[in-house]
């Protein structure tokens, strides 16, 4: 470094003093320093804001941060059982009750000398392995009608509009409590804006419509009847009751644990005869395991019996109305009968969109 000063300055002294400055300046050494000294004296007039963040709650923080969270499958299975009726719960099995059992026990705490609500209504916690038949795969979320022996009040709005053609299936969807029953004219009132589709909840059709059907495609759109969501057949009255009386309920994964799924849904009041509300319960847990992947092992894990606004949840077996296991023969019959009920509304519904 020094030498190359040393032959700055008797360049210097050998040229003009206006020149030598002027190449001085010039230099790519002195360019540099200058452009560093620049950029330092920019970074010290920036003032550095500290921005002050308040208290974020846990379920709004960011997701990117890995925290090791606890597996929301329980498998108490290791556990003792216990000898008597005093014992800490955690240290022991969960008690298993039959749903009678459990009815009682939700009627002793809703009696009028405790919370008194009898009529509360019996909510049931359906736990699911979402695991599918591949250990990357999981089952999607799905949302069904379960039909159900014995009706109960729902508390929710369903206006059912069915499509047909002939006089005997207009009559038939009528009685079974259709709220609105059209054919052609009422596909040319949806298509012309008299009427809204939005304004009900559930669309069924029967096949001899499916042709004329086919121009509501775009409005109706995953509201479309088909044979796989059963809004889609001949039997006009008993699509029409299931979807007017029965349990809606839906199966969602856990956003960070991808193979757990929750199902809660209504089985009745409590004032209901017990036997009616362990049938429909019965119903209900049939209906979940139809949607049941094709692997070993379980898939309803655990059914919990609640009844708000007591925080008591009672263990029942599934199993005694559902396999515990998926067996590999039942589900290849089942799928061939369900292909030989399915085969002639298809051929009509790929003829209509031809």
């Amino acid at each position: 470094m020094q030498s190359i000063l040393s032959s700055m300055r008797a360049l210097a002294l050998r040229q003009p003093t206006g020149d030598a400055v002027r190449r001085l300046h010039l230099t790519a050494i002195s360019e540099a320093a200058r452009k560093g000294t620049r950029e330092k004296a920019r970074k010290k007039k920036v003032k550095v804001e500290v921005k002050k963040v308040g208290f974020i709650p846990h379920n709004q923080r960011d997701k990117k941060i890995n925290v090791k969270r606890a597996d929301k499958h329980v498998d108490d299975s290791w556990k003792q059982v216990s000898k008597d009726d005093v014992y800490v719960g955690r240290y022991y099995r969960w008690p298993v009750y039959s749903v009678a059992e459990a009815i009682q026990c939700h009627r002793e705490t809703h009696h009028p000398s405790m919370y008194n609500v009898p009529n509360a209504p019996l909510n049931v916690e359906i736990e699911l392995n979402m695991q599918g038949e591949k250990a990357t795969r999981f089952v999607d979320n799905f949302q069904r009608m379960a039909m159900i022996p014995h009706k109960f009040e729902h508390g929710e709005e369903r206006k059912i509009i069915v499509f047909t053609k002939g006089n005997d299936e207009i009559l038939e969807a009528r009685e079974a409590g259709a709220s609105l029953v059209g054919g052609v004219e009422l596909i040319k009132d949806i298509t012309g804006g008299e009427l809204l589709l939005s304004d009900y909840q559930y669309i069924i059709a029967h096949p001899n419509i499916l042709p004329e059907l086919v121009a509501l495609r775009g409005l109706m759109k995953r509201k479309f009847p088909n044979p796989k969501s059963e809004t889609l057949g001949a039997n006009l009255a008993e699509m029409i009751v299931k979807f007017s009386s029965g349990i809606s309920y839906s199966a969602t994964k856990d956003e960070y644990q991808q193979n757990f799924g929750l199902i809660t849904a209504s089985v009745g009041p409590l004032d209901m005869d017990a036997q009616k509300l362990e049938e429909n319960l019965k119903h209900l847990l049939q209906d979940v395991n139809e949607m049941r992947p094709k692997r070993e092992g379980r898939f309803i894990t655990r059914v919990l019996l609640k009844s708000p606004p007591s925080s008591e949840q009672l263990k029942i077996d599934p199993f005694v109305y559902v396999p515990e296991m998926w067996d590999k023969s039942s589900a290849k019959v089942k799928r061939e009968a369900a292909k030989k009920q399915e085969e002639p509304v298809e051929t009509q519904e790929a003829q209509a969109a031809n």
